[in-house]
């Protein structure tokens, strides 16, 4: 870990230092991102507030629909500033916004879309007056359709396919294949051992792997803008990637920084 100290958003100091690596800059994404240099970070995945009324300690997520998308497109190209040439962006977003942030992205033309991912969650939420909701939207962009980061032959992304699997056809790949653009991952329930238990809203380590490994290599920087519980600087730490995080809540920003340091400790 960096012996770099965390400097707080509000300080003026923030915003004359570049990214703070391996440690996470307590302040609004809004006001920490402007003090970044351009092209500082390699890989982004943001998994934003919902604008569904989640009860966050200081966020309020339940904003009138124009603004919450104005905020939306004001992140956004604050994360495509910062990153490199040949960056890439992962948004998570559900149904609520999910096809208005794809029309705002394709109309400023900021980033090429490569894949619009489902993740199909087991243990999903259940609803009594309408289909239960399963699934989360993961829009997967690049900032150059032509140069970006896709580590394809990596054998930790590759699944069996139903040829070997299945059919025991000889003209298999014997590595696998790639995974489907609907990945099945369960929910962070409250009983898993996983959970954390102290923020309403933890994605699995595991999809955040994948993600990972796919679109950065060793030694790159990876952002998240909306750190929350951790688990993207978790992953990022696994595999050796130099990590940084923002976010609003001093409280989430702590223990989500004790949480890498633990939970990367344990498996050196």
């Amino acid at each position: 870990m960096s012996e770099t100290p965390a400097i707080p958003a509000e300080s003026p100091v923030a915003r004359a230092v570049p990214p703070v690596v391996n440690r996470i800059v307590r302040g609004d994404v809004l006001e920490v991102l402007p003090a970044w240099p351009d092209g500082c970070v390699d890989l982004v995945f943001a998994d934003p507030p919902f604008n569904i009324g989640y009860q966050y300690d200081q966020y309020d997520d339940n904003r009138p629909p124009d603004e919450y998308m104005a905020w939306t497109q004001r992140w956004i190209g604050q994360c495509r500033r910062v990153l490199k040439p040949g960056g890439t962006l992962w948004i998570a977003i559900g149904d609520e916004y999910a096809a208005d942030v794809r029309v705002a992205v394709r109309r400023q033309g900021w980033f090429t879309l490569r894949n619009w991912i489902i993740w199909h969650y087991t243990f999903g939420q259940n609803c009594k007056l309408k289909f239960n909701r399963s699934h989360t939207h993961l829009f997967y962009f690049v900032k150059d359709g032509a140069r970006f980061t896709f580590n394809v032959d990596d054998p930790r992304l590759r699944v069996p396919s139903d040829r070997q699997l299945k059919y025991n056809d000889k003209r298999a790949n014997p590595n696998g294949r790639l995974p489907h653009d609907v990945w099945t991952f369960s929910r962070v329930c409250g009983t898993f051992k996983e959970r954390e238990g102290w923020h309403p809203c933890q994605m699995p380590v595991a999809l955040l792997e994948r993600i990972v490994l796919a679109c950065s290599n060793e030694g790159d920087v990876v952002l998240d803008p909306f750190a929350g519980s951790g688990t993207t600087l978790v992953a990022a730490a696994r595999h050796g990637r130099r990590w940084a995080g923002v976010e609003l809540s001093a409280e989430y920003a702590r223990k989500a920084e004790g949480r890498v340091t633990e939970e990367t400790a344990a498996v050196r």
